[in-house]
């Protein structure tokens, strides 16, 4: 008899933090009449929807149920990524992260040259076009000449355009 008690405790037990966990009124998660009218556009995103009773970033419990699309969208220029790589090969990297399109560089000194440089490179959209690249050059006294940080973007945009034309994709 005691273990049939304590399954009933356990039952009801599961069944209320269940329904605590719609945010619904009454037991077992009860959708008001309230909630079954159609949602205002003005009102805040806690309120319930028609859909059932939605907790307060707009999901409700059966989404943690869904199916999840687990796969990264990258969406940065290969080509342009590779000739950053290729071009600002005399400096070390720092840290890489191809899912912002964001590469950090070390100090390095050029081939030929005396001054020691480090560099940011972000690229913003997959085309390979200059509007995708921004490139933020640094010597140890501070930022560099426009004209220096141009230059180095033309060279990294060049490069892009021989690997893509050297890959047979155009």
């Amino acid at each position: 008899m005691p273990s049939r008690v304590l399954k009933s405790v356990a039952i009801l037990f599961a069944l209320v933090s269940l329904s605590a966990c719609g945010g619904g009124s009454g037991l077992f998660g009860r959708i008001s009449p309230a909630a079954t009218q159609e949602r205002d556009p003005t009102a805040p995103a806690s309120q319930p929807s028609a859909a059932g009773i939605e907790t307060g970033d707009g999901q409700t419990i059966w989404d943690a149920f869904g199916k999840k699309n687990n796969e990264a969208n990258v969406q940065v220029n290969r080509y342009i990524w590779a000739a950053s790589l290729d071009v600002l090969g005399f400096m070390p990297v720092q840290s890489v992260d191809p899912f912002s399109g964001v590469i950090v560089f070390g100090y390095g000194t050029p081939p030929g040259g005396g001054k020691a440089y480090r560099a940011t490179v972000y690229i913003q959209d997959p085309a390979l076009d200059a509007r995708s690249l921004n490139v933020a050059l640094a010597g140890r006294g501070g930022p560099v000449a426009a004209g220096t940080q141009r230059a180095v973007e033309d060279a990294i945009l060049n490069r892009a355009r021989q690997m893509r034309i050297a890959d047979g994709k155009l």
